[in-house]
């Protein structure tokens, strides 16, 4: 069984997939740079089997990270708790199988290339990936399947917590789609702000990304909050929570043959 591991600035992700590609577990925990191999190791074994998942199942591994900080302990976890060296994704010496036409490839991170890779066998190209995480990217392939670059803007939840921590009036609030735009209380007009502003973000984004490359494509996002922004937007197809982690699958295979 392959072990997948997707660290991003906010969670980390870990997810077992079976010999037949089959996601069989998925598990997250907050992004720790500060956390040793055995702290990660012993947590992920102890959860894997709640789930009845058994570690010696375990012969590979990848791993993906935007937090370069955690890289040794990942790579030291899989080899202690699995037995196995971790395949770490990187846009300059990874066989991912994409062209890729930015101006200094080592800057994109691991999981734009990824999503890129999953987005492109899922579905097809001229394709865009809209990932709302920490940061909210937005990574396009042409009509000839090639990542020819996207954009990034902040994340949803940190516009939210920048407003809260600069203004002294005005407290820290959760994410969701209000009922109405126009606000009668402070906590809701917030809200109302924050959403529909980046709803206008995104389309508008969307809108000229795709006057850029000749206004055809599939838009899929990912992310945690995907589904959210998804049934609120025409502008986006279809909202895939798991793409970053079948792109760990499929760029495992394409290179371990």
């Amino acid at each position: 069984m392959l072990l997948a591991v997707d660290c991003g600035n906010t969670n980390t992700v870990f997810a077992v997939f079976d010999d037949a590609g089959e996601m069989v577990g998925e598990w997250r925990t907050s992004t720790n740079a500060n956390r040793t191999a055995d702290e990660i190791g012993a947590w992920l074994v102890q959860i894997m089997a709640l789930d009845g998942i058994d570690r010696r199942g375990i012969d590979a591994a990848i791993i993906a990270t935007v937090v370069p900080a955690t890289l040794f302990a990942l790579r030291r976890m899989c080899r202690h708790f699995f037995g196995c060296e971790g395949l770490v994704v990187r846009a300059t010496d990874t066989d991912v199988g994409l062209e890729v036409l930015v101006d200094s490839p080592q800057e994109l991170g691991a999981d734009r290339l990824v999503n890129a890779v999953a987005a492109r066998d899922a579905y097809g190209t001229p394709v865009m990936v809209v990932d709302f995480g920490t940061a909210t990217t937005f990574d396009v392939l042409d009509d000839r399947g090639r990542y020819v670059g996207g954009a990034i803007a902040p994340g949803v939840n940190l516009s939210l917590e920048a407003l809260h921590q600069a203004s002294a009036q005005l407290p820290r609030v959760a994410i969701g789609r209000p009922d109405r735009t126009v606000a009668t209380n402070t906590v809701q007009a917030m809200r109302s702000g924050i959403f529909w502003g980046y709803v206008g973000l995104v389309e508008g984004i969307v809108r000229r990304i795709k006057e850029e490359m000749g206004g055809s494509g599939m838009v899929v996002a990912t992310g945690g909050l995907a589904p959210l922004f998804t049934d609120s937007t025409p502008v986006i197809d279809l909202a895939e929570p798991n793409l970053t982690l079948r792109g760990l699958l499929l760029i495992h295979r394409r290179v371990n043959g």
